[in-house]
């Protein structure tokens, strides 16, 4: 993945794919299936046909879903821990956030906003 400022305005994220973990043997109770899944890329989040989410779980992951989509540190948690319990205190799913590949965007795609190397009126 390129980290590197350059005179352009790209940047990359990583898309991602949320997996549910749900233990052999043990009642689940978010409505969630072992192997169910959704993806991520760029902003847009997507279910695969006749599949679906509890939104307490997806709430649970969504906070972080867009710092898993950005390079980290190796050191950083961020990096390595990769589940995330359901929400229900009796529930043992989890969601597993997998990184899966990168994509590369431009700023002035995604935002009016200028970069400062940008705000006097050039842009390449």
């Amino acid at each position: 993945m390129n980290t590197e400022l350059g005179a352009d305005d790209s940047f990359q994220l990583y898309d991602l794919r949320v997996e549910v973990i749900c233990p052999k043997g043990q009642r689940i109770l978010c409505g969630a299936k072992d192997g169910d899944y959704f993806t991520l890329e760029g902003e847009m989040l997507k279910l695969p046909p006749n599949q679906g989410i509890s939104i307490y779980s997806l709430g649970a992951v969504l906070p972080l879903l867009a710092a898993k989509q950005r390079v980290t540190s190796p050191n950083d948690w961020m990096s390595t821990d990769a589940e995330v319990a359901c929400p229900d205190p009796n529930c043992p799913s989890r969601l597993r956030i997998i990184r899966t590949g990168v994509r590369t965007f431009r700023h002035g795609d995604t935002t009016l906003v200028l970069l400062p190397q940008f705000q006097d009126g050039s842009r390449s």
